[in-house]
């Protein structure tokens, strides 16, 4: 009797460890796992040979194998299952004795899948699950288990239609029975499958859903998780954010010992830090990563790792000047060779084409063209960033072999693919950020026709593919926002946090745990403004023709950077001109400079003699712009009214400074198809008034602006929240922003005016019914924009454009209370006369150019 009694203590013991371990492994907790899956067995070392001993000794034996694949050898954990298996065979024949055994395959495939061994696991898969379907009233949750598991496979495997099929089956089992995690799981799977697809905001969405569930019933998934939502964000060009959310989960995933989850967010990182051009980490992420697979037997793995770490040498030979070595060229080919044998396809195809590029810089275009002729048409799953690449290869060769319609006609058939994938695209970060796989393609045609440009025909080309190629985000008909309650309430808590962070400032309180809170709340709502809705539908790029019968008697200047050479397209009276106008880096440089002395001259009450010096150097500055940029091109642009298209960091130029521009009227738009769709809006008539809090004059500013406009609406003092302004703004003609604010470049849509509640984001006007027509914003920095690949200007200003605001006027440096006064007054005095935005400010600002930066963005 005291031999049965000791048996059952020792099973009640070892069930418990195994419950613990089994915990413990759920929460990637592996190396604590292992520890209590063995104390278990040991618990189980001497006992009876019955049914229920062995049948536990067996499922520990399971979880052990998982848990010791993870963080040490798949060897040895494939050992504990052969183990395992012979237990069964100690069972009488019967159901439990077939359960058994398929819960054996099916962990043997897991862990198969695992190291990368795909078909052998999704054959074992296809074997079992039968077995367990026919018991699912019994293993409901080893069933959606394990269908989740060969779910997974497809994916990786590229099955996209039998994956759903399964995903599909595992969500009606886990929500009939209840099985929260598991539905976590299988979301965070349709997210993969998303990916998988090209629907990068559905697969967000669907991570995002799973987060949620995660966070409460599974917080130890997030981590790997976030590490797949961030390869859909380098898949949509996202670098940076995928960066953040790598290096935030990075250290979790150290401390948990996970093997596989580490060395793949390594190498997801490494891929991150290719596109922001830091090929050492890259190299050096990679290689850590290649080391880890190795030692768990994950060639397929190993092999993905070392690509990364040879595209980071490709990239960065590719991004200078010297020939490229003969052996990273057989280090490429040779790999796609094996990446090709592992079943890598795509991954094979992307060592080519490096190799084909990296032949072309050597000169060897015999090799070149017998190379890509080896690289497979894409399929439908090929991700977007591999597509370009044979775009950009085939019109490398074209170039190289002398064919250069070939070249534009493999650019032009790119951009149309490129331009497919950014019309499924959801928020305007994405939107925005698919730009990345276009930007070298764009520069070859670009360049390729300016190189040929001769006349007329020539510029008008060249202007067409400027059009093509740049800020595709404002060509796009914004929809009607989808309201997510979730987003509403990070939206709000932002508010009222930095609110309070502001007051503790002034109140000389700690703001260090209010700013670390408000980071991950901006995060957080950052990932859901990436799906909520769709951004918009597209619109044509505006014809050549077009643009010249909406300009008039305008002029337009486009200008082009190309190879470190700053050239501009001016179209006037339908005729169309190129003029080049000399290096580059030089007026960058120059621009920078200027753009500090306005910074430092803003100040109301500066000591005199600082006044001049500044005021000195910032004229010499102006003259020197005026001098490379605009004089080149007075016989173009004679003196009539001017569009400028700026390039990359000529965004910033204050151009009414420059001595040639002073009082004429301008306009600046990141695109002529931005301008031509600004200026076919039609204007309404209510004008809005708003003064936010704490800037000196304000109220007062804003009150006397009703002599201007007695009708209008005044949202001022302790009226002027975030809310009302944001209700009154909805449908209004002419908005008039008088509030602090700040811009924010790395996270554009963030950039925000302070309000009496807290701060009013760019993210929030960017989805209202009908933005206000005109804006005028009165103080700050907020027509600043974070130029990101494709020329596609974010920031305040930019997110009310691409909404659908006609014309946005504000400064792009700081601006004096004083001098902010005096130019909004001298403005809405003309503006209410009728007087279009462009004239009215190039009055305004003539009068002191240097003190009142403003621009006027869109249609003047």
């Amino acid at each position: 009797m005291s031999a049965q009694r000791e048996s059952r203590r020792a099973l009640g013991r070892a069930s418990e460890l195994r419950g613990r371990a089994a915990d413990a492994a759920g929460n990637f907790r592996n190396v604590e796992a292992v520890r209590l899956f063995n104390r278990a067995l040991r618990v189980l070392a001497d006992g009876p040979d019955d049914v229920e001993w062995i049948t536990l000794r067996a499922r520990v034996l399971l979880g052990l194998a998982m848990s010791e694949a993870e963080t040490g050898s798949a060897a040895a954990g494939l050992r504990h299952l052969d183990d395992a298996l012979r237990l069964t065979g100690r069972l009488p024949p019967g159901p439990p004795q077939r359960v058994l055994r398929a819960l054996v395959g099916a962990q043997r495939a897991l862990v198969l899948g695992r190291i990368g061994r795909l078909t052998e696991a999704l054959a074992l898969f296809d074997e079992i699950l039968p077995v367990l379907e026919n018991e699912a009233d019994d293993n409901a949750l080893s069933l959606t288990r394990n269908l989740m598991n060969r779910a997974n496979i497809n994916v990786e495997l590229q099955r996209p239609a039998a994956a759903l099929a399964d995903l599909r089956r595992c969500l009606e089992l886990a929500t009939e029975h209840g099985l929260t995690r598991l539905e976590g799981k299988v979301r965070h799977l349709l997210g993969e499958q998303g990916q998988l697809l090209g629907d990068i905001p559905g697969a967000l969405r669907h991570y995002e859903q799973a987060a949620r569930i995660y966070e409460d019933a599974a917080p130890g998934w997030l981590a790997r998780l976030r590490v797949d939502q961030a390869r859909a964000l380098l898949v949509a060009g996202l670098a940076e954010d995928a960066a953040r959310h790598l290096d935030e989960v990075l250290p979790e995933l150290y401390s948990s010992r996970n093997v596989q989850d580490i060395a793949e967010a390594e190498v997801a990182r490494a891929a991150a830090a290719i596109l922001d051009n830091d090929h050492g980490r890259a190299r050096e992420l990679a290689e850590l990563a290649r080391r880890r697979f190795l030692r768990r037997g994950n060639e397929r793995w190993a092999a993905v790792a070392a690509l990364t770490r040879l595209r980071a040498d490709a990239t960065e030979v590719l991004g200078g000047t010297r020939r490229p070595p003969a052996r990273l060229v057989t280090g490429l080919t040779g790999h796609a060779d094996r990446l090709a044998e592992l079943g890598l396809r795509d991954e094979a195809a992307v060592a080519r084409l490096l190799a084909v590029r990296l032949l072309l810089r050597r000169g060897d275009v015999g090799a070149a063209e017998e190379l890509l002729a080896r690289v497979p048409r894409p399929r439908h799953t090929t991700p977007i960033d591999h597509v370009m690449l044979l775009r950009l290869c085939r019109a490398e060769l074209a170039v190289a072999t002398g064919r250069p319609r070939a070249a534009l006609a493999q650019a032009r058939t790119g951009f149309a693919e490129l331009s497919r994938v950014r019309d499924r695209m959801g928020g305007l970060d994405l939107v925005c950020g698919t730009a990345v796989h276009g930007q070298e393609l764009g520069r070859l045609a670009v360049g390729l026709v300016l190189g040929t440009t001769r006349g007329h025909a020539g510029a008008r080309r060249l202007f067409a593919w400027q059009e093509r190629t740049r800020a595709q985000v404002y060509r796009y008909e914004p929809l009607p926002a989808i309201d997510d309650p979730v987003l509403a309430r990070l939206i709000t808590e932002m508010r009222q946090v930095q609110r309070l962070a502001q007051q503790n400032r002034l109140d000389g309180r700690p703001v260090a745990a209010l700013e670390q809170r408000y980071a991950r709340l901006q995060r957080e709502a950052g990932r859901l403004g990436w799906y909520t809705s769709p951004w918009g539908r597209p619109r044509p790029v505006s014809s050549p023709e077009e643009v010249a019968a909406e300009l008039g008697e305008r002029v337009l200047v486009s200008l082009i950077g190309q190879d470190g050479e700053l050239s501009a397209v001016v179209v006037r009276d339908g005729r169309f001109r190129l003029v080049r106008l000399g290096g580059l880096d030089e007026v960058v440089e120059i621009t920078k400079q200027l753009h500090a002395d306005l910074n430092a001259l803003a100040p109301d009450h500066l000591p005199p003699p600082l006044v001049s010096a500044v005021t000195a150097s910032a004229e010499k500055r102006a003259r020197l712009l005026d001098e490379r940029v605009v004089r080149p091109l007075a016989d173009a642009i004679g003196d009539r009214e001017l569009v400028i298209v700026p390039t990359g960091p000529l965004y910033a130029l204050p151009w009414p400074a420059l001595p040639s521009l002073r009082g004429r009227p301008l306009s600046i738009a990141p695109s002529a198809t931005a301008w031509v769709t600004a200026m076919r809006r039609e204007l309404i008539d209510p004008v809005v008034l708003v003064g936010g809090p704490d800037v000196p004059g304000a109220i007062g500013e804003v009150r006397q602006l009703r002599a201007v406009y007695p009708s209008a609406t005044l949202v001022d003092g302790p009226a002027a929240t975030s809310s009302a302004v944001l209700e009154a703004l909805d449908g209004s003609g002419l908005a008039h922003l008088v509030a602090h604010g700040a811009h924010e470049p790395a996270n554009a849509l963030f950039s925000r005016l302070e309000l009496v509640d807290g701060p009013l984001f760019a993210h929030e006007t960017a989805r209202l019914r009908r933005p206000p027509d005109r804006v005028v914003l009165a103080a700050c920095e907020l027509a600043m924009s974070h130029i990101r690949p494709g020329e596609e200007a974010l920031g305040f200003a930019g997110a009310l454009l691409a909404s659908g605001s006609r014309t946005i006027v504000g400064a792009i440096a700081r601006v004096g209370d004083r001098a902010a006064a005096e130019a909004m007054t001298d403005l809405h005095q003309r503006l209410a006369s009728g007087i279009s935005p462009a004239l009215a400010l190039a009055h305004a600002t003539a009068a002191d150019p240097l003190r009142r930066p403003f621009l006027c963005l869109g249609a003047g």
